[in-house]
């Protein structure tokens, strides 16, 4: 089973990746980077991206549609994609026995990427994934 860093290095794999992290997103501070930071600062897009991904997995809004409850270990939210101009930013969170606080971010370029393959190649890193 991969850890960060031959996780990071797949994720560099997948077609129009420019950057990878893998991010705690109560601290906001990566746990491992790979490529580019969209802002030049690895760190500052790790915070900014834990934000964004604290928020969708503390609000209820996100919740099963089928009303079943998840636990405190587990967050509703399976991934995220935000879409700008030129790519696109891949959320996925990564579920683990102990706080699942821990997502995999891609950063892909929107016209070489493939949104559909990164996210089934990005969920099948974030089952495999060894943290330690």
């Amino acid at each position: 089973m991969p850890g960060i860093d031959e996780c990071l290095l797949e994720a560099m794999k997948l077609p129009g990746a420019r950057g990878a992290a893998v991010v705690d997103w109560t601290s906001g501070l990566a746990l491992g980077t790979a490529g580019e930071s969209q802002s030049g600062d690895h760190e500052a897009t790790a915070a900014e991206t834990a934000e964004l991904a604290r928020i969708a997995a503390e609000y209820q809004s996100f919740a099963p549609a089928d009303g079943s409850d998840w636990s405190d270990d587990d967050t509703p939210v399976e991934d995220l994609i935000v879409s700008s101009r030129d790519s696109y930013h891949v959320l996925q969170f990564v579920r683990t026995t102990f706080d699942s606080s821990v997502f995999l971010y891609l950063w892909l370029g929107r016209t070489e990427g493939n949104l559909a393959l990164a996210r089934i190649r990005l969920r099948e890193m974030a089952r495999q994934l060894v943290l330690g």
